[in-house]
């Protein structure tokens, strides 16, 4: 019987450790996603900061171009 209680309480510690296992991994994961995100998200606005006057030009001639061809309709 002694066994029995022994074989038990064993395997229940194994699946709590597998538990906290899982845990820690999935918060691992999940840190380095948001240290990607933060990259992206940095590298973007950079992009958007050395291309500012290009991107308001271009804008500007789509805005453009839509108000004269709109007035046609």
């Amino acid at each position: 019987m002694k066994k029995i209680a022994v074989r038990a309480k064993n395997k229940a510690a194994s699946i709590g450790m597998g538990f906290k296992n899982f845990i820690f991994r999935y918060r691992y994961v999940s840190g380095i996603t948001v240290i990607e995100l933060v990259l992206i998200l940095v590298i973007v606005i950079a992009l958007l900061l050395i291309f500012k006057s290009q991107l308001i030009n271009l804008i500007n001639t789509i805005f453009d171009k839509i108000t004269s061809e709109s007035s046609g309709i």
